[in-house]
Formats: C-alpha cells, sequence, structure tokens
C-alpha cells in the first residue's frame, strides 16, 4: 500500500488573508479584457484580481508594458472577500516605500518557507502543522519567524525549547486528560536547527581601505608592521592593488632633461621631449630596444653596394681606344 504523502501546502503567515492597505507580493497568472488575475505568493497562491484602471495612474497605451504573465511583484490590497475568497488589488495605488517594505518582508519569508517546508518533507511531517506549533509562535514573539532563526544559528536551545503543544492523553481511569509536550522531538529539532544554520549562517566580511603610501628607501617594515596589528579573528592584509609611483626617478629624470635643454640652447640647439618621463614596464624595454635594433639595421650599408657600378659597367664589351674606329 503506498503511503500517504504530507501536506506541503501552506500559507506564509498566521493570517488566511492579507489586510486592506497591505502591499503584497504578486504573481500575474493571466490577463483578461477588464482585469489581470494573479496568485498571492504570500497567502498560498489564493486568487487576485487586478482591475486595468489599477494598473497605472497614466493613460494606458500598451497592457504588455504595465504588465506581464509570469512577473512577480508588489502590489497594494483594496478589499478582501474572505467568503468568497477573491482578493482586489491595485498596481497603481503602491509606493515605493511600500514596494521596498513588502519586497524585504517577502525575502525574509520565502527563506523561512523554504526552510520550513524542506523539514516537513525530510521528515514527512505536515507542513501546515510544523507552522502552527513553530512558525507561528515565532512570528507573534519575534515579529518575524526570519529573527528568531537568526538566533537559533547560535543558540537554538533558548528559542526552540520554549515552543510547547497540547496533547490529549486518555488516563488510566478512562477519563481524556491535556498534556503539555515539546513542539519538536528531538529528530525533528535537529534536522530544523541543521537546515537553519546551513542557510542563514553568516558569510565572513572583508573590510577594505585603499591606501597610498611613499617612500624613497627600500623598506618594507611599515607593511609587515601593518599587517602585524591583525591578529587571528581578524587578520590584515596588504595587496599591491596598482603599479607603484616612481616619483623619485621620474622626478631626477625631469631635472636631468630641463639641464640637457638648458644647455642645449646655449649653443642654438632644440630639444623636444617626445614622451615625458614615466615608468616603463620590462615588456616596453624590451619593445624599445627591438625597435632600436630594426632601426640601426635599416642605417647600415648593405653589402655589395661599393661593386654596383662595377656591376653596371659588365656586359657593354671590350673598345681598343687606339685601334682606328671605321667611319660611319
Amino acid at each position: 500500500m503506498a503511503s500517504i504523502s504530507p501536506n506541503l501546502e501552506c500559507r506564509m503567515y498566521e493570517a488566511r488573508f492579507p489586510d486592506v492597505d497591505m502591499a503584497v507580493m504578486i504573481q500575474v497568472k493571466s490577463i483578461g479584457e477588464m482585469c489581470a488575475y494573479v496568485s498571492l505568493l504570500e497567502y498560498n497562491n489564493i486568487e487576485g484580481m487586478i482591475l486595468l484602471s489599477e494598473l497605472s495612474r497614466r493613460r494606458i497605451r500598451s497592457i504588455n508594458s504595465l504588465i506581464k504573465v509570469g512577473r512577480i511583484e508588489p502590489v497594494m490590497v483594496l478589499h478582501v472577500d474572505e467568503e468568497k475568497g477573491y482578493v482586489n488589488l491595485s498596481k497603481r495605488r503602491v509606493s515605493e516605500e511600500d514596494i521596498q517594505i513588502c519586497e524585504d518582508r517577502y525575502n525574509k519569508s520565502k527563506l523561512v518557507h523554504s526552510i520550513m517546508r524542506h523539514v516537513a518533507e525530510t521528515m514527512q511531517l505536515d507542513l501546515e502543522d510544523l507552522y502552527i506549533h513553530v512558525g507561528w509562535p515565532l512570528y507573534r514573539k519575534y515579529g518575524h519567524a526570519f529573527e528568531a532563526f537568526k538566533l537559533v544559528v547560535t543558540d537554538p536551545d533558548s528559542i526552540l525549547n520554549s515552543l510547547t503543544r497540547e496533547v490529549k492523553e486518555t488516563g488510566p481511569d478512562g477519563q481524556e486528560a491535556t498534556k503539555v509536550v515539546p513542539a519538536l522531538t528531538d529528530e525533528v529539532k535537529d534536522a530544523l536547527v541543521k537546515n537553519i544554520r546551513r542557510r542563514m549562517t553568516p558569510q565572513p566580511l572583508k573590510i577594505r581601505a585603499d591606501i597610498e603610501m611613499k617612500c624613497f628607501q627600500f623598506d618594507g617594515d611599515a607593511m609587515r608592521k601593518a599587517e602585524a596589528a591583525g591578529n587571528q579573528d581578524c587578520p590584515v592584509k596588504i595587496k599591491l592593488v596598482a603599479p607603484p609611483s616612481y616619483e623619485q626617478g621620474i622626478s631626477v629624470l625631469t631635472k636631468a632633461i630641463a639641464a640637457c635643454t638648458e644647455e642645449i640652447e646655449l649653443h642654438k640647439g632644440k630639444l623636444t621631449v617626445k614622451e615625458a618621463p614615466r615608468a616603463v614596464s620590462e615588456r616596453e624595454d624590451i619593445l624599445l630596444a627591438e625597435r632600436m635594433a630594426k632601426l640601426s639595421q635599416a642605417n647600415e650599408e648593405v653589402e655589395g653596394d661599393d661593386d654596383s657600378e662595377e656591376e653596371e659597367d659588365t656586359g657593354m664589351g671590350d673598345i681598343d681606344l687606339e685601334k682606328p674606329q671605321p667611319e660611319i
């Protein structure tokens, strides 16, 4: 006989419907002639409706530019009909502040829901029952279960051990009695803590400062002392992020060019700086050497140039100047 799968569908909050004038996260399912049908993601995908007149404050030229099937975005709740299960919504009335608050709340709730659903699935539990005895009590006590889960990372016992549930038992006398027991068994508690720590353990952050140092002597003591100021919990490391500025060498070379210019001008000459002094890499130095070698080779005389005139006379024939030539 096949085992019955546990229920894994449940709203994120204890209230079945959102409050009026509350921003909620929706996903567009379809677009009709007069309205768009959406699902409220935080309320187990109950159906909502946005009239086309509530899409924008401006004149609508193209509906597709305002709303698309599959898009997820915050909207404002206008009216809730709990009997029919309908929620009327508006996109044009939601402010930037409402959007920010809604997105922040939804991202936290989505993470909590993901953890709760994973525990319910792996431990074969009813998701709504887990919310009733764990999730929603934490929402009531801490404002949001996300804040409680952050504390569970470091101190799970003080948060989860306070959760209880009532169990009805039949006593020896046949009378039914109510007994208060922990809300979670040890196995479920371990699974929940493990998932919370895996998903919510804060990642280490780096603190960076950009500095510029000048030194006219070769000495690394300053950087070594800076790194020594760190400790095991917060080490300090210095990395070179840009090539150093060789200010002393550039200054000396600039003065040398100025002295050369002054001297050459005294002798009616002229000096033109093609490129100002700068630091060059080893590759640039190699390219310059190759260029100089090519220029030097081009200025050298080609072997055989001195015999060119003799080669031009070859083939003219020998003429005997003493022998009289016939007259023409």
